[in-house]
């Protein structure tokens, strides 16, 4: 039995492989929650800044930043750390994020090997 792509009627092929694709939403998802992780990052910063000058400041909880970069957004974070100098004296960042992205890289690619290896 021979298979073929359905392509609905009205659909691009981009719009198709980006949307339909398991792989175009992965990458869509990497490419938002990055994004997202890298902001946060930013406007931690920002608010750590503020709360100097006022107590009010709610500042955003350490656990939503390493949550946000086990959900994807490692490279995000990294990213965030370097660009707004955040999070960098820490040793729980400084180890654990890069740490994160190891094991985001590392698993996979064990699972690919042992797939395709046998």
């Amino acid at each position: 039995m021979e298979r073929t792509l359905y392509l609905p009627e009205g659909t691009t092929v981009t719009g198709f492989v980006v949307l339909g694709s398991p792989w175009g939403l992965l990458g869509l998802w990497l490419a938002a929650i990055n994004l997202v992780t890298f902001c946060i990052f930013g406007l931690d910063k920002w608010k750590a800044k503020r709360k100097a000058k006022n107590e009010a400041v709610r500042r955003v909880p350490e656990k939503t930043l390493f949550l946000l970069s086990i959900l994807g957004g490692s490279v995000g974070a990294l990213l965030g750390m370097r660009v707004f100098h955040h999070k960098t004296l820490h040793k729980s960042f400084r180890y654990g994020i890069p740490a994160i992205l190891a094991l985001q890289i590392l698993i996979p690619l064990g699972i690919w090997l042992r797939h395709t290896l046998g």
